[in-house]
């Protein structure tokens, strides 16, 4: 059985369809690319599964449990947990207090009177541990807001490490990065996901990061899937190629 699976997922905003009929199925360990031109439906796919939209019919489920029309807060604690395209951190706070408030965010006694000591113990190592893995000890006491963009967006996929997902999506990662802080970003990623085997799911732009990242792609056109498959089939896929205007055939 996959982790997370979706069947006939569509998702109506008045006339507009802007999800039609998705199914896919994420196996565990598996890094899911999910592209397509601009207004495909990607970042609606992602709200959608993390519950900031329901779905307007369909079924989503993940580890066997149905968790389409779940609030975000409920879905994020059954263990996946997402990057924004648009950076979004405390930028007075250091790296490390920002995963460290991602940390405690998820735990169930985080607004408890007693025991907030051991909360925030918990909450420093999983933060610490989430640094490590990203590569960004070194800046752990830096202020969010002077670190570099590619430091910043690897710090997100850090805050949301912390919180112990068992699956991962990342919104456009490298958007907004130099040609230098991609691959630098990259790099760092294909490191850490080859150390932690996690399961994750991607949207970018990027066809380099994509082919470079993903196990196998999701190609989503006017709300549709239209391929899916490993990278190679993809990138030599007709209907692909049609979609991209050649772009990347």
């Amino acid at each position: 059985m996959a982790l997370l699976e979706l069947e006939g997922v569509t998702r109506r905003f008045g006339a507009l369809v802007a999800l039609d009929q998705v199914a896919m199925a994420v196996e565990e360990g598996e890094v899911r690319a999910v592209i397509g031109p601009n207004g495909a439906g990607k970042t609606t796919l992602f709200n959608v599964i993390t519950g900031t939209v329901k779905p307007s019919a369909g079924t989503i489920r993940f580890a066997g449990e149905s968790i389409g029309g779940q609030p975000s807060h409920h879905v994020c604690r059954l263990g996946l947990s997402r990057t924004f395209q648009i950076t979004a951190l405390f930028p007075e706070m250091s790296a490390r207090e920002n995963a460290r408030l991602a940390a405690q965010a998820r735990h169930a006694r985080r607004w408890q009177p007693f025991g907030g000591a051991g909360v925030f113990r918990q909450a420093a190592a999983l933060a610490d541990a989430a640094l490590e893995q990203l590569g960004l000890t070194s800046i752990g006491d830096t202020p969010a807001g002077l670190l570099s963009h590619g430091d910043q967006r690897l710090l997100e996929v850090a805050m949301a490490m912390a919180q112990q997902p068992r699956v991962l999506l990342l919104d456009e990662p490298t958007q907004g990065l130099s040609v230098e802080e991609t691959a630098q970003a990259v790099d760092t990623l294909a490191r850490f996901l080859q150390a932690s085997r996690m399961t994750v799911l991607l949207v970018e732009h990027d066809m380099e990061v994509v082919f470079r990242l993903a196990h196998r792609i999701t190609v989503l056109h006017r709300g549709a899937v239209i391929a899916d498959s490993t990278p190679d089939a993809v990138k030599a896929d007709p209907a692909v190629q049609d979609a991209y205007l050649g772009g990347f055939a």
